[in-house]
């Protein structure tokens, strides 16, 4: 079995780097540290672009959390940054988001609804119209869960086929549906050709978009995974799914490993160990022509500006072994360790033998 650190290492750099990116997604299964993942590199993004944008598309919101600042549906300034911006939305449709004048809400809603996904769709459509406007440079998606993102990718297609449908529907019975909206007496504001033309006025923006996700000069979607059994099988089911809509994946973080220092004494931590290796093993074999880049375990989490800056460097220079193995230096260091842990127990033994003597 290969050490930690004799296997090949890569960064984000080559993100870093590429200039012409606009759309980052970062993905993954659900609790393997995405947030984190996607929190830092919009901060490293931002070192070397004019504007940057993240946006959690996750329902349980952690970017709040991870930046310790509030964030809402509207790009927020992050604290201690003049071109870095966040936000957090639903992509489920809102009544208030999605529809139009009252008169036509409840006939649009049930037009959208008989088609599947549309809603989502079309929610996802009305945040792209307004991302666009905005002229970010880059924008980081900090998305969902694997089966939520992928649903997520597909939303473009999805309001391309609603497209279609409705226009057939309007093709087989647009003079039956003019007729009921006159006899109803709903106006021609909120009648057939206003509904349809807001459909199409998604139309453009959906079809840029589906195109510049498909365009690896613009967009990448960074997986983001752990070295277990599940999060591997994860990985290669969203790198699958990323290849049929040909959407370019070519950057794999595998985070929580635990590396092996001169610290890691305990009979536990060495089986985890093991067990990691074994799978960040299979992500080399599996993802030989891809940047994984590992990142350690640590004993507390990375939350707040200045803590997500301090991990950041994890991201740009392979980890380092504070001490390799079965060196004089190493040697000394576990001997130390071994004293201290022997006079804390000496410490401990002697506290114990007072109490008794007491009773």
């Amino acid at each position: 079995m290969a050490d930690n650190h004799e296997l090949p290492d890569a960064t984000v750099q080559n993100i870093l780097d590429q200039e012409s990116l606009k759309w980052i997604f970062v993905g993954g299964k659900g609790g393997v540290g995405k947030t984190t993942c996607s929190s830092i590199l919009s901060i490293l993004l931002a070192r070397v672009r004019s504007s940057v944008l993240i946006i959690s598309t996750d329902p349980a919101h952690n970017l709040s959390d991870a930046f310790q600042q509030r964030f809402t549906k509207t790009p927020t300034l992050v604290n201690g940054f003049n071109n870095l911006y966040a936000m957090e939305v639903d992509p489920t449709v809102e009544n208030e988001d999605v529809n139009g004048p009252e008169g036509m809400d409840g006939l649009f809603s049930d037009l959208a609804n008989a088609i599947p996904g549309i809603d989502e769709a079309m929610s996802f459509a009305e945040m792209l119209k307004l991302v666009q406007t905005m002229d970010y440079s880059c924008i980081v998606f900090d998305t969902a869960p694997t089966g939520h993102t992928l649903r997520l990718l597909q939303f473009p297609a999805t309001l391309e086929k609603g497209l279609a449908k409705m226009m057939s529907l309007k093709n087989k019975f647009g003079g039956l549906f003019s007729q009921m909206t006159h006899i109803f007496g709903i106006d021609d504001e909120f009648g057939e050709d206003a509904i349809l033309g807001r459909l199409e006025g998604m139309k453009d923006v959906i079809e840029q978009v589906n195109k510049q996700f498909k365009d690896p000069d613009m967009t990448t979607f960074v997986c983001v995974c752990i070295p277990e059994f599940l999060s591997l099988y994860e990985t290669e089911r969203l790198v699958q799914e990323l290849t049929k809509f040909e959407i370019d994946a070519h950057n794999i973080i595998i985070n929580q490993v635990i590396f092996d220092d001169e610290d890691v004494e305990s009979n536990l931590l060495k089986a985890r160990m093991r067990m990691q290796q074994k799978y960040i093993d299979q992500f080399h074999m599996l993802y030989d022509d891809f940047n994984i880049t590992k990142l350690p375990l640590l004993p507390q989490e990375v939350t707040g500006v200045e803590a997500l800056r301090a991990f950041s460097p994890h991201f740009l220079s392979p980890y380092k072994l504070s001490c390799k193995r079965g060196t004089v230096e190493e040697l000394e260091r576990r001997i130390s360790m071994l004293k201290q842990q022997l006079s804390e127990a000496e410490a401990e033994l002697e506290k114990l033998r007072r109490g008794d003597n007491k009773t």
